[in-house]
């Protein structure tokens, strides 16, 4: 149980899944993850590490693409109605999704699976009937919908379905445990009583604590550009948890690591009482983040490339080079998220907004730029990206 244990926030209801454990049979492990985005985060991985410990414990991982519900969009700690996404950008997002969760998931044992799969085949007396496991009134039990009750902000009826909708997931799946970010917990426990109406145990909820985002003052999120993927490069990787604000770090050291507890605790016992320096410790976090998904030997270079360029202010040794489009002017946001160095042009002309791209060391005002400007100089985007910018 003490790895099963680690990091969760809540399971409920107390003792049942000790109970199971117990029974000697594999569990069907579920967790559901709507692709509205194109990277896995190490937010995303907090919940995916854990359904690998129970991978190596022998249970069976049951990862639901929410390629269904992520077309009505999980209202979790929402204060209004998200945009809808087609299908077409569920599916695209779906696909470059699934390949990532290979560097958190073990092959086996491991089932994938897509929502649509059965929520797509419910016909209207088949929704009515899973919409009778619940009321007006439990609905508006739920936090985020209270407030948005309270303060008249519109509440679509599309939303009031979404927690039955992955309710239905259970079933469909035969969940015996399923695992979600502490956001989740009110969808959680209401899979376990649409289990109960259709006559399935149910299920056991287990939380985990949400990761902040490298601005350290939200939740990770791809829309607010505050995020690592799991498959940035191991320098970006690096880089980007240096530039977290220290009191983030006690989010991070038991969320995102596989450090002892014991040694994660004298970390922060360290930091608070002044015997450990922010820097040295975030050092180590960088090392063990970047060495979780890309080895030992490559942390060891991002961090000489991360003195080198930050501490000693050259250059790295290895620029991307880019070829630039034909066009005249030259969308720099077009060309930013083209390369790769951005997950959306949103994102690209945010950092143009505030000031964080630059040529040859000049910052860049403008998203339109003539061709010319940009003919073989070396673009920097944010702390610790580069291009080099190449011709036709």
């Amino acid at each position: 149980m003490g790895r099963l244990m680690r990091r969760t926030d809540q399971v409920l209801p107390p003792h049942e899944l000790e109970a199971r454990l117990a029974e000697g049979k594999p569990l069907r492990i579920k967790l559901g993850l709507d692709p509205t985005a194109p990277a896995v985060t190490l937010g995303w991985a907090v919940v995916l590490r854990k359904l690998r410990d129970f991978q190596e414990h022998g249970h069976t991982a049951v990862l639901i693409v929410g390629d269904f519900t992520a077309r009505v969009g999980d209202p979790s700690l929402k204060s209004e109605t998200r945009t809808r996404l087609s299908a077409a950008q569920v599916d695209e997002f779906a696909q470059q999704v699934l390949t990532q969760f290979e560097k958190v998931l073990l092959p086996e044992p491991l089932e994938v699976r897509y929502n649509s799969e059965w929520l797509g085949a419910l016909d209207m007396s088949d929704v009515l009937e899973l919409t009778s496991t619940g009321t007006v009134a439990q609905l508006l039990e739920r936090g985020d919908f209270a407030k948005r009750f309270e303060a008249q902000t519109p509440i679509s009826v599309m939303e009031f379905l979404y927690p039955f909708l992955q309710g239905y997931d259970s079933v469909a799946v035969e969940a015996d445990v399923e695992l979600g970010g502490s956001d989740q917990l009110w969808n959680l426990m209401m899979g376990r009583v649409v289990q109960e109406r259709y006559g399935q145990r149910p299920q056991v909820a287990m939380t985990l604590p949400l990761l902040l985002g490298t601005d350290g003052s939200q939740k990770m999120s791809q829309s607010l550009g505050n995020y690592i993927g799991v498959t940035e490069s191991a320098s970006e990787m690096y880089g980007k948890t240096m530039s977290i604000p220290d009191d983030t770090m006690a989010n991070w050291f038991p969320l995102v690591t596989e450090l002892p507890e014991f040694e994660i605790d004298e970390i922060l016992a360290g930091l608070a009482n002044g015997t450990v320096h922010p820097r040295d410790a975030k050092r180590t976090l960088a090392r063990r983040i970047t060495a979780t998904y890309h080895g030992e030997e490559a942390a060891l270079a991002a961090e000489e490339e991360f003195d080198r360029v930050f501490r000693q202010g050259v250059l790295p040794d290895e620029i991307p080079m880019v070829a630039l489009p034909t066009d005249d002017p030259i969308n720099l946001a077009s060309l930013l998220r083209d390369a790769g160095v951005v997950a959306s042009a949103g994102e690209a002309r945010r950092l143009i907004t505030q000031g964080a791209v630059s040529a040859d060391g000049q910052v860049v005002e403008n998203e339109w730029v003539p061709r010319v400007d940009l003919e073989g100089i070396v673009l920097k985007i944010g702390k610790r990206r580069f291009l080099r910018l190449g011709g036709e």
